[in-house]
């Protein structure tokens, strides 16, 4: 445990006076990230120690969990302080994280203003970009002067998410340009708002996966990025500290996909054990059945095996550097994809590219496996070392231009060519080198 933390801990058995003073020292940061230190009853005491303000950014940064033994551990007058304080989609995030009936009495503790929010929030999918937006942003008429813009401004309430971008829209709340607040403080304050605004607005729909709208936000380099629907209404706006969680989100189902982890991305400490059996179980069998298929590769060429035993010690060499080279190549390929800097239609030049690189790195790999063969234990003669090297290079070569195909054929049919990296590309690369490995040796050797 780190000396912040500790002595924090030490400071919730003293007078709440001094936990109050002594907890201004902390950032919301400092407390999330040491929050799992606390049992449930310090972890009451140091958030009542909180003011309003970090009470309602704390608890949007904890895990689920916590939050519900907050919401249930605080006086009906505390929690309805909680989360009138809160930001729409952080409250929206928190009825979506706790358990029915607790879900319902947050809603019941909610005041009139802050329900209808939260239950037009609640229409949405959580995993669109509707599902991330917050209602609260800067929004002005186009026949508005800069000087009566800015006079808004002033006036407008301060839990708005951001009014850096300061949206133009009509009587019917449609969508029809968009203004930066510099731009307001520089123009003339007799000037139009429709003379300087922006009309070409980068938009996403309601229903846009949340993985594209955080691509769209950062492709672009924005800040906020409004929510519109099929009939160009402004609905809200999605914020690019928002967009961090997605991305973080995202990448870690990625890596779940490759490690053959089935599900959402999901604190380790918050999955039970019957749910990390469920996610990881089903891949491992699969895998399993599908690695046993190279027992049948040997027993294809067990009368080969037989006549060149030696073609057997170096069967875990071959699988292993096959399956490095074709992980490596699938791994470039599903970045590429899920950057954008690649699609379909490149996978012509990709197969190139790949089979000019793997050529080359099969063959030093080829050199170093044919030197290592002659010169250490168990040592082969010259033909049973060239027959080790070209079988090498065939593999690693096939195994790259496979590495390379794979994620382009699953993202191809609308599947996530992560599941192609890892555990997946292993077993099919030890399946079909094995075949590579002694078709070109029994050619070789015959």
């Amino acid at each position: 445990m780190g000396e912040p933390m500790d002595s924090l801990v030490r400071l919730v058995e003293e007078d709440d006076a001094i936990l109050r003073e002594a907890v201004k020292d902390y950032t919301v940061a400092d407390l999330a990230d040491g929050w799992y230190e606390l049992d449930d009853k310090q972890s009451l005491e140091v958030f009542l120690a909180l003011n309003q303000e970090m009470r309602s950014e704390l608890i949007s940064e904890l895990p689920s969990t916590d939050q519900q033994n907050l919401v249930v551990a605080l006086s009906e007058q505390a929690t309805r302080n909680l989360l009138e304080k809160m930001d729409p989609d952080d409250l929206v995030d928190l009825i979506q994280s706790v358990s029915p009936q607790v879900r319902t009495d947050v809603i019941g503790h909610l005041s009139e203003e802050a329900r209808k929010e939260a239950e037009f929030l609640l229409r949405f999918d959580d995993d669109d970009a509707a599902g991330l937006m917050t209602t609260r942003y800067a929004a002005i008429r186009a026949d508005l002067t800069a000087g009566q813009a800015l006079a808004f401004l002033r006036r407008a309430p301060e839990e708005l998410e951001t009014i850096y971008y300061v949206y133009v829209v009509d009587g019917l709340q449609r969508l029809s340009g968009v203004v930066s607040l510099r731009q307001i403080l520089f123009a003339a304050d007799g000037k139009k708002i429709v003379e300087i605004m922006e009309r070409n607005v980068v938009t996403v729909r309601d229903d846009t996966d949340q993985e594209e709208t955080a691509k769209v936000l950062e492709d672009h380099g924005l800040i906020a990025l409004p929510v519109v629907d099929r009939w160009n209404r402004l609905l809200g706006i999605v914020t690019f500290d928002d967009m961090i969680d997605v991305i973080r989100e995202e990448q870690s189902e990625d890596v779940y996909r490759m490690s053959a982890i089935g599900g959402d991305a999901e604190e380790y400490l918050e999955s039970s054990i019957p749910r990390l059996i469920k996610r990881r179980l089903p891949w491992l069998v699969l895998l399993l059945l599908a690695g046993t298929v190279t027992t049948n590769v040997l027993a294809l060429y067990e009368d080969l095996i037989a006549r060149f035993a030696f073609l057997a010690l170096f069967i875990p060499v071959i699988t292993q550097t096959g399956g490095n080279s074709g992980t490596q190549s699938s791994t470039l390929m599903i970045r590429g994809l899920a950057t954008g800097h690649l699609h379909p239609d490149l996978i012509g030049k990709a197969l190139v590219k790949e089979a000019l690189t793997g050529l080359v790195i099969g063959l030093a790999t080829g050199l170093v496996i044919f030197l290592r063969s002659i010169l250490l234990p168990p040592g082969v003669h010259l033909v049973e070392a060239v027959a080790l090297a070209v079988s090498l290079s065939s593999v690693v070569l096939f195994a790259s231009l496979l590495g390379c195909v794979v994620p382009f054929i699953i993202d191809r049919f609308g599947g996530d060519p992560a599941v192609a990296a890892g555990p997946l590309m292993s077993t099919l690369i030890d399946v079909a080198g094995l075949s590579v490995y002694f078709e070109v040796s029994k050619i070789l050797l015959s």
